[in-house]
């Protein structure tokens, strides 16, 4: 319902009376109008005779429960409840949106979060170009499958709960570990979607999905295996950590969350070419004749803006100088309102005299079944994923030698922007030597290319080029049979064809020229290939 549309309309509606004593009474079928007028909206529902089936006013005194998908408890006071079915998934979208505007009561998730980013962070999830981002994620997709198959019995003929669907994907893997039923609860209209594929492979009987946000919804039933993908970068980007914790109400006591525990790392890290990199945007902002306008006025803000963005992408995991630090977050007992500020205290002892530019983060969730616990890492040393790393500079780099200790502590605060703002204060220990930084994690810097990581300068402990020679066996070629020759035949006979060119060149017979034809794979394309069989060994240094 828009301003210049004052009422909305929803075809083949059902609707039923529940006694007190939970009997319940067939009404009929028909249409269902909402209707504002002059600042009051009023429901009536009318069957085909245009009889009137129910009438009433969307206020404060009507309660609404969801039952499923597409069937609401509506509670009329000093009246009755009623049990009214829409039609379809996108009338239902519709219904809850009305819903939610004419009762204007604020959930959890609405208090937490300004109207601006909600609008634009459900947008963005309800693009399938986003789902197949995620989905395409090999290392994300196949573990949790592998996580729910190879932990059956907690999903074998369960009750399931998928806390923010989006493609259905994971309700999907549930029902492949034998869940009786599963409530897909999505958010943004990848709801649509989800409920599409759900009615072409035939599941509309054991999946429900539910349309709105975990905060908002009513479950008919206690949950005895929540599962969800609320992770962000650094993992606590876009706070849906807290809508997974909030879905505990349903939970059953003895029940299980799929991911279980989640586990931030964080380590300082030596980036001489990263930290310039940054520093040199800046100093774009030092011309004082840029198109003969003086424009250095504005460098120390373009410097405090450039480092106040996190840095997303893979690194070696060489660069670090100490041993990495891990904060952790039961699912099953953490607090919602302990994600409203996250204080992590370290201390660090220098393994490398070098200096440092900042922190680096990354993380890993475990699925603890109870068969077995599968691990999700995006750590440097494992394959990359679509959460990649994340690395905080500082603006003032602290250096340190081998044996020192760096101490500090890193405080995430949460903002209504579905993020943190995150604050770093690290020293060198008894010295005095202290550097901070302040940084918004709403904002990241998106730095990732492709193309894998190189060691940091100064890590090479042997001649590359020495290590390569001596990783060539040397062998004789072997002749290869002509003329119908048995291989044994052409093994004892080297066979020599004067004047012949190599196969890689053919003779114009008309003009005499060299002509190229037959180029090996890989000749020319201008990227170095590696020769199958001589696949150079990875090498891992511990720090």
């Amino acid at each position: 319902m828009s301003s210049h549309d004052s009422t909305a309309t929803f075809r083949n509606v059902n609707i039923k009376r529940v006694n007190e004593d939970s009997s319940v009474v067939e009404m009929g079928s028909g249409t269902f109008l909402v209707k504002r007028v002059i600042g009051c909206i009023t429901c009536y529902l009318q069957n085909d005779q245009n009889e009137a089936l129910l009438n009433f006013n969307l206020d404060d005194t009507i309660e609404f429960f969801r039952n499923d998908a597409h069937c609401y408890f509506i509670h009329i006071q000093e009246d009755a409840t009623y049990l009214l079915k829409l039609s379809n998934l996108e009338d239902n979208n519709r219904f809850y949106q009305l819903i939610s505007v004419a009762k204007s009561k604020e959930s959890v998730f609405t208090q937490r979060t300004e109207s601006a980013s909600a609008k634009q962070y459900f947008q963005f999830y309800g693009y399938l170009s986003q789902q197949q981002n995620m989905m395409q994620d090999f290392i994300r997709t196949s573990t949790y499958q592998n996580a729910m198959l190879q932990n059956y019995p907690d999903f074998q003929d369960k009750i399931v709960l998928d806390v923010g669907a989006g493609s259905g994907i994971l309700s999907f893997f549930a029902i492949q570990a034998g869940a009786r039923r599963v409530y897909a609860v999505e958010a943004s209209s990848m709801a649509l979607h989800c409920d599409e594929l759900v009615r072409k492979n035939n599941l509309s009987d054991k999946i429900i999905v539910m349309y709105g946000k975990i905060e908002e919804v009513d479950i008919p039933e206690e949950i005895d295996t929540i599962i969800s993908e609320p992770m962000g970068y650094m993992l606590y980007n876009e706070r849906m950590l807290e809508s997974f914790v909030h879905s505990r109400k349903f939970l059953k006591q003895g029940g299980n969350m799929f991911p279980t525990q989640g586990d931030l790392y964080l380590a300082p890290f030596s980036d001489e070419a990263l930290y310039m990199e940054q520093y040199s945007k800046s100093n774009f902002w030092y011309q004082q004749s840029f198109y003969g306008v003086d424009i250095s006025h504005l460098r120390e803000q373009a410097f405090e803006e450039y480092f106040k963005q996190p840095v997303v992408d893979t690194f070696d995991i060489r660069i670090l100088t100490a041993k990495p630090l891990k904060h952790n977050a039961n699912f099953l007992t953490v607090k919602e309102s302990d994600f409203e500020e996250i204080s992590i205290p370290f201390q660090f002892t220098i393994l490398t005299t070098a200096m440092v530019h900042g922190l680096a983060f990354w993380f890993e969730v475990a699925f603890m079944g109870s068969l077995k616990t599968i691990w999700l890492s995006t750590s440097p040393t494992q394959q990359l994923t679509h959460w990649y790393q994340v690395r905080c500079l500082l603006k003032f780099p602290i250096f340190a030698k081998m044996g020192q200790v760096l101490e500090g502590r890193l405080v995430m605060k949460a903002t209504m922007r579905q993020s943190y703002d995150m604050e770093i204060d690290i020293g060198l220990q008894g010295s005095g030597i202290r550097s901070y930084n302040s940084l918004d994690l709403k904002n990241p810097y998106f730095r990732y290319t492709g193309i894998n990581p190189t060691p940091p300068p100064g890590s090479t402990y042997v001649s590359p080029t020495e290590a390569y020679i001596n990783s060539i066996v040397t062998a004789q070629p072997m002749p290869v049979p002509v003329n119908n020759q048995s291989i044994t035949d052409a093994l004892n006979m080297q066979q020599y064809v004067p004047n012949q060119m190599p196969a890689v060149y053919q003779q114009d017979p008309n003009t005499g020229n060299i002509m190229v034809s037959n180029i090996p794979l890989g000749a020319g394309t201008g990227q170095p290939q590696t020769n199958p069989g001589l696949q150079p060994k990875a090498v891992y240094t511990p720090y």
